[in-house]
């Protein structure tokens, strides 16, 4: 008898799209990111969406974006449409409490859980757009940072919509 081991699944994040749903995404993330690649917004809307699903897939775990992947989901965010259909698709529905930005609040290792959940939920996680808050190697508009987790800043909600919110 021999014993092999199966290589974990991965997903195609695309999967949760249509077509047309990234592309409009990452219009608003180039809209407010002038100086963007295009390639760089469509990977910063494609991670917001591995975020939305590890949030789905794992709603107890505290889970953040990093500044630049909270670029993509702040854009994912204002196209409520779109925002839904994947809510649909995910079973579940990630909502957002905006805070104002500070610095003082950083959670270390919260962006490492992150991944790990990304992983768990099939994705693969682009390390490049998980840095700190102090990486500017990618310059986006967005200067948020996350607090530690409460009722109103964790990854929770439920499939209806009306759970706490999650993390902004």
């Amino acid at each position: 008898m021999s014993i092999t081991a199966q290589a974990p699944v991965t997903r195609d994040v695309r999967d949760l799209l249509t077509a047309e749903e990234p592309v409009a995404v990452t219009a608003t993330v180039q809209l407010n990111n002038p100086a963007i690649r295009p390639a760089v917004a469509e990977s910063l809307v494609l991670e917001a969406v591995k975020f939305e699903a590890a949030c789905a897939a794992s709603p107890a775990v505290r889970l953040v974006p990093s500044r630049v992947v909270d670029e993509g989901w702040h854009a994912l965010l204002l196209h409520t449409r779109i925002k839904a259909h994947l809510a649909a698709r995910l079973g579940y529905f990630v909502h957002h409490v905006p805070e104002a930005p500070d610095p003082g609040r950083r959670e270390a290792g919260v962006l490492l859980a992150t991944q790990a959940a990304i992983a768990d939920a099939g994705y693969v996680p682009d390390p490049k757009l998980w840095g700190g808050p102090s990486d500017t190697s990618i310059r986006v508009a967005a200067s948020c940072q996350h607090s530690p987790g409460d009722p109103e800043g964790s990854c929770t909600g439920s499939g209806e919509g009306d759970g706490p919110s999650g993390p902004n």
